[in-house]
């Protein structure tokens, strides 16, 4: 029996940690994309635990949010490059999650 081949620590490069509460958006792009990618998940996450919370078929939820179910099983599986960031705003207020942005600076 031939022995495995054991990798070491550099092989498929150096291993970067993001620090706690820092998104791993911004170790992977620029400021700018970085900071829509942030709010689109965010956005994302909170459909997804509407979803999850309210039972609803995903008949009904495409329903309620106007789309159809291919895009509500897409939102279930956390696809975040298939919506934008306005279309995510819509249906954040068409599931009744009242969506705002705040401003840091």
């Amino acid at each position: 029996m031939k022995a495995k081949k054991r990798s070491t620590p550099n092989e498929h490069g150096p291993k970067a940690k993001t620090p706690v509460g820092r998104s791993v958006f911004r170790d992977l792009f620029p400021a700018e994309e970085a900071a829509e990618l942030e709010i689109r998940s965010t956005l994302l996450r909170g459909l997804e635990h509407w979803l999850a919370s309210s039972g609803m078929t995903q008949a009904k939820a495409s329903e309620v949010l106007r789309i159809n179910e291919a895009r509500v099983s897409d939102i279930k599986r956390g696809k975040i490059n298939q919506f934008s960031l306005d279309l995510l705003i819509r249906l954040g207020a068409r599931a009744g999650l009242q969506p705002k942005l705040r401003l840091a600076a």
